[in-house]
């Protein structure tokens, strides 16, 4: 059977080997999928064992995205104007780099939240491998105007000029932390704050009444940020609608074929809910 991992440092909390699973079961392929923790010092090493050991492709977690699409020496052109990779697939002819994060995450907001992108006011806080994903799938829903923040300024910055030509009619800035102005309607949490425990770094004047905040991350570590976007009135959401999205799209890439989402995501609800009622 054909082997894939997610890689990543951490990775224990990771839910992608039973999406897969999932996927795998609903649409009868003949696969296996792992979790491979990584050295921090050591992430091509790892990969290049991983394909010299007949795996098929991997996905690609924190901190290890911007590695994956350098490592990579074809690419598809959403991992291009990322500059970062979540999926890599070992093709015989030289491996080829993807990001399905934005995809995913563009899917969740819009199928799964209900929330049409249109003419919304987006903030997103971060700048790192996450963000670069997000951002061009975000701006291709043509909402009004997106503002890219980060504790970093330069990197957020930077992104935004990266992705100047895709915005189009897009109203896109780049804004420190202090300075990324109010009333969004949807606040997306891209940053690390939330795995490292750390209070949201934006104010509550970000969220517009009713606002959707949405974390990347799910379980205990996004609580923090949910709970503080409904303290302050808006719709706090966790990423793991994202995160069964951009897995059904790295699935589609890997196997040829799309599995369906939605009753993927209710199982791993389930299965997230009673591992909290019995923690």
């Amino acid at each position: 059977m054909d082997h894939y991992v997610v890689a990543g440092n951490p990775v224990e909390h990771s839910q992608s080997p039973f999406i897969h699973a999932e996927f795998a079961r609903q649409t009868g392929q003949a696969m296996v999928y792992e979790r491979l923790l990584v050295p921090l010092a050591g992430f091509a090493d790892a990969i290049r064992a991983l394909a010299g050991a007949r795996a098929a492709g991997c996905n690609v977690t924190v901190p290890f995205k911007f590695d994956a699409f350098r490592l990579a020496p074809r690419r598809t052109e959403r991992a291009t104007l990322a500059q970062a990779a979540n999926v890599l697939r070992f093709d015989a002819d030289g491996w080829l780099a993807d990001n399905t994060d934005g995809a995913g995450l563009v899917n969740d907001i819009e199928r799964n939240a209900g929330v049409a992108l249109t003419g919304r006011r987006v903030l997103l806080i971060g700048a790192g491998g996450a963000a670069s994903g997000a951002l061009g799938p975000l701006l291709a829903a043509r909402p009004k105007a997106v503002t890219v923040t980060n504790r970093t300024p330069g990197k957020a910055f930077a992104l935004v000029e990266r992705h100047r030509a895709a915005a189009g009619a897009v109203a896109l800035r780049a804004a420190t932390l202090d300075a990324c102005g109010a009333g969004f309607d949807v606040v997306i949490n891209a940053a690390a704050t939330s795995l490292l425990d750390a209070a949201v770094p934006v104010t509550p004047a970000v969220l517009a009444p009713g606002a959707l905040a949405l974390d990347m991350m799910y379980g205990p570590a996004a609580r923090g940020f949910l709970d503080w976007a409904e303290r302050h009135g808006g719709r706090g959401r966790d990423g793991l609608g994202m995160l069964v999205e951009q897995a059904a799209a790295a699935f589609e890439l890997w196997r040829g074929v799309r599995p369906a989402t939605a009753p993927v995501l209710a199982a791993l609800r389930v299965r997230m809910d009673a591992a909290r009622a019995g923690s």
